[in-house]
């Protein structure tokens, strides 16, 4: 018994020694894999969500039902471009409009359901430009639709408006040399009420919300019964300078995941195309000129802050850089390196050519290497795509889906009432290779 005792305390030695190389080995495997998972990984689910659900509340299904009001020159192509790639890879019908209504419903004349393609109803998600009318919306768009809008400083905003519209605007034709200094002077000297293309020139962001953008802003009671409505029909109003922040917002009032709202910035001008507004007097002209815009936007900024301030503060910012470090990751990965904005006669491949609105405004895009998808393939391709290819292509592949009903593959007759046709001078109609 005593010879067997040296050999059972040799095997237990060896065995303790290789639990521990087991071990060793075992952490050393486990910490390259999350190493490289690190490295690899552009999903902000390798992130712990930085503003949990109130405690107790029980976890919610994605909304699927949104209706978009893409408010002009506010980053509304990229919020847009978002919607667009949530609802394709959930398989949910978009509202489109009408071939006669170009890539728009037919804005800016009021909105009618009778501007939407009939191959996209019934429709869960509206994403498109139109001018806000709310009978009709509610008729076409199931009950649990949530609307959401965008808004942005009004001086910044109308500088974009004037440069991006300064061949087709009338009031901005009309000034010498294509001033901004001049038309702020003086804007009642060629600014024309009721004139094709006007809503350009003067409170645009009423107009698109449906409202009289020639009220004078001292009207008593006007702009409060404005903020009124739109506060009764929009669950979110996005502020444009705090864009992440904003979509943080967004994706919680969805119940969505970060990598729902990773996004490109899209539809963005040249810096040589961009005018100076800074702070001053240009700007307070701007914000005067645009009155009604001006108190819209100062009332749903305040109520963003404290929107902001009841989900938390800190963990709204924490979430927002989240979403910028993946955002950024995500980027790289599709660029195959950092990434960088292009004139669109640089750019290879057409599905990704922005529309140029006059050769005096440059709007940059992106070109993927290798065959234009870029290493991520089509995800990365949708997300760089500007909004008249994304918006034919989502066309072409609900026809072939056979939504719509009856009669669904084909256009149909013109809204009644045909569009305004496009004045000389005005924005031309798109053609099918752009």
């Amino acid at each position: 018994m005593a010879a067997v005792w040296p050999h059972l305390h040799h095997a237990a030695k060896m065995m303790t020694k290789r639990k521990v190389l087991l071990l060793v080995l075992g952490c050393s495997t486990l910490s390259l894999l999350i190493h490289q998972g690190a490295q690899l990984s552009w999903s902000p689910k390798a992130f712990p969500a930085g503003c949990p659900p109130p405690r107790g509340s029980p976890p919610r299904p994605k909304h699927t039902a949104v209706a978009f009001l893409k408010t002009h020159k506010t980053a509304g192509t990229t919020v847009q471009n978002i919607l667009f790639r949530f609802a394709e890879r959930h398989n949910l019908t978009v509202a489109l409009p009408h071939p006669s209504c170009d890539h728009q419903f037919c804005y800016p004349r009021n909105f009618s359901s009778r501007f939407v393609h009939p191959a996209t109803v019934p429709p869960r998600v509206l994403a498109s430009h139109l001018r806000f009318n709310r009978p009709e919306l509610r008729r076409l768009l199931p009950n649990d639709t949530v609307y959401v809008t965008i808004m942005r400083e009004p001086a910044s905003m109308f500088e974009s408006l004037f440069s991006y519209y300064n061949q087709y605007c009338p009031a901005f034709r009309r000034v010498p040399n294509a001033s901004l200094e001049a038309f702020l002077r003086d804007p009642g000297a060629y600014y024309r009420p009721g004139e094709r293309y006007a809503m350009y020139a003067h409170n645009t962001l009423v107009y698109d919300l449906g409202g009289d953008n020639d009220r004078s802003p001292r009207e008593p009671g006007y702009l409060a019964g404005l903020i009124r409505e739109v506060e009764e029909v929009f669950s979110l109003v996005m502020i444009a300078e705090y864009f992440d922040e904003s979509l943080v917002l967004l994706r919680r009032l969805l119940a969505w995941d970060l990598e729902d709202v990773l996004y490109a910035k899209l539809n963005m001008r040249s810096p040589g195309s961009r005018l100076n507004v800074t702070p001053g007097a240009l700007a307070e002209a701007a914000r005067a000129w645009n009155g009604l815009d001006a108190g819209l936007y100062d009332h749903f900024n305040a109520t963003f802050w404290r929107r902001v301030a009841r989900a938390g503060r800190g963990c709204v910012e924490r979430e927002a850089r989240q979403l910028r470090e993946a955002r950024e990751r995500l980027l790289w990965r599709c660029s195959g390196g950092r990434p960088r904005l292009r004139p669109a006669a640089e750019i290879r491949n057409k599905d990704l050519r922005p529309w140029q609105p006059s050769g005096k405004v440059g709007i940059v895009g992106y070109d993927l290497p290798g065959d234009g998808l870029g290493p991520g393939g089509e995800g990365c391709l949708k997300l760089a795509m500007p909004e008249v290819q994304y918006s034919r292509y989502l066309l072409r592949k609900q026809k072939r889906r056979g939504g719509g009903g009856a009669g669904a593959g084909r256009p149909g007759p013109p809204p009644r009432g045909d569009p305004l046709p496009r004045p000389a001078g005005g924005p031309p109609r798109l053609p099918e290779g752009v």
